[in-house]
């Protein structure tokens, strides 16, 4: 990934970004060529992991166990328009640009196809999702033998880290005022995301 300094995530931005929750996509490259499928994943820090599931009949699961994988994860992205930089008024010479926030995990995929270590993954999954919701949903709100059937409807991955290439490209580049407009144009579109985040990397 190319990575210019000003655009270089920190260690926090990182953790942020794959605590999310958010699904992301699983590449691999196996006999057929590049292989790739969108996942829920959950991120264990402390274990440096990420943890989801396949549907048991995607067949993109049978022959990556122990293989090297990249997990595509994404964070708020957006286009700027040069109408929004305060330099547009002062010189005209901006241009259309793409902020977003992403990261490149690489590491090595196992397959797991036990029973409980898939109740554990969807029971996380699940408290990820539901935990600012009103009234949370539980694994347990479903009848066991319903649940029983659907974890038989699935197998689980797992990705050993082994290195997380990130990129959190909001508008650093820009002088302050042309920052400022930024914020100010995303939160006028109703993108409160990307205005927090780009105020939150705003130059000092």
């Amino acid at each position: 990934m190319y990575v210019p300094a000003h655009f270089a995530a920190t260690d926090d931005d990182v953790r942020e970004l794959l605590s999310q929750g958010s699904a992301a996509d699983l590449v691999t490259a196996g006999p057929g060529g590049l292989e790739a499928t969108m996942l829920p994943f959950v991120y264990d820090h402390e274990k440096c992991l990420l943890q989801g599931h396949f549907a048991r009949n995607n067949d993109h699961w049978r022959t990556i166990d122990g293989a090297e994988a990249m997990v595509i994860v994404r964070g708020p992205d957006a286009y700027v328009t040069p109408a929004w930089y305060a330099s547009k008024a002062e010189h005209g010479r901006v241009v259309p640009t793409w902020n977003y926030v992403t990261a490149h995990v690489h590491g090595v995929v196992t397959i797991h196809d036990d029973v409980a270590w898939l109740d554990d993954l969807v029971r996380r999954l699940t408290d990820v999702h539901e935990r600012d919701r009103p009234t949370p949903w539980s694994v347990d709100d479903a009848p066991e033998r319903f649940v029983a059937g659907q974890l038989r409807a699935i197998v689980g991955v797992e990705v050993a880290i082994t290195r997380i290439d990130a990129k959190v490209k909001l508008s650093q580049n820009r002088p302050a005022a042309d920052v400022d407009g930024v914020v100010a144009g995303f939160s006028a579109d109703g993108d409160a995301p990307m205005a927090a985040a780009v105020r939150a990397h705003r130059p000092v």
